[in-house]
């Protein structure tokens, strides 16, 4: 079956290049967790081993093994950015566009029955307020494709017409203005406005389920 849609975004569709503008934040991250897991190998093994001139401590060597652990998800946290570095958005008349290290993917508007904004309040006090855009499909959704799949969400629908299963785009930082005026003006056919949701609303993908699918779908 022919493809009806191009291969790739157009000359002037809107750019937001995620990889980059969230690499900074999560490389500082990586780096944080990996000078504490550093300062904690070190003081656990001055103390474990009385290098101070007191009497050594044996029990400090779960310092150590706090520090290790901190050092692998420091190693962890700078991998996976760095991954992800290229990582990018584009929106055009065709739709939105998506790339990441996992592939591919457009969302095409024609595919859609609905696009709206969510915003919620952050779960602790004085927490950023979290933005998402949500994009309801006017059919069946591919929820294992691998560069999507942790964007679908199995809710309540926005509105009774539509169907509970929709992609849940985060809307962060620096991008989040860029994206939504995009979608504003390219989607304003589909545009159902926003809505305030409970605190949290991102939410998490279906894990488990995914695994399963990907599993028996394998043997």
């Amino acid at each position: 079956m022919t493809n009806p849609y191009p291969h790739g975004p157009a000359p002037g569709a809107t750019l937001i290049k995620t990889g980059r503008n969230q690499m900074k934040s999560g490389l500082a991250a990586g780096v944080g967790c990996g000078v504490f897991g550093l300062l904690a190998i070190v003081a656990g093994l001055v103390a474990a081993l009385g290098l101070t001139g007191k009497e050594p401590k044996p029990g400090a060597y779960a310092g150590v093994l706090l520090g290790l652990v901190a050092g692998f998800f420091a190693v962890g946290i700078i991998k996976g950015f760095w991954a992800a570095r290229h990582s990018f958005l584009c929106v055009d008349h065709v739709g939105l566009w998506i790339s990441n290290p996992k592939g591919n993917k457009v969302i095409p508007w024609d595919t859609l029955a609905g696009v709206g904004l969510y915003w919620s309040k952050g779960e602790k006090r004085g927490a950023p307020k979290q933005y998402s855009i949500e994009m309801c499909p006017n059919g069946p959704i591919d929820v294992d494709h691998p560069a999507v799949w942790n964007l679908v969400r199995d809710e309540e629908p926005i509105h009774p017409s539509l169907p509970r299963l929709r992609y849940r785009l985060p809307a962060k930082g620096a991008d989040r203005e860029p994206l939504v005026t995009a979608v504003q003006h390219y989607a304003a056919h589909l545009w159902l406005g926003e809505s305030e949701r409970a605190p949290g609303h991102i939410g998490y993908p279906d894990i488990k389920g995914h695994r399963a699918r990907i599993r028996e779908r394998t043997r």
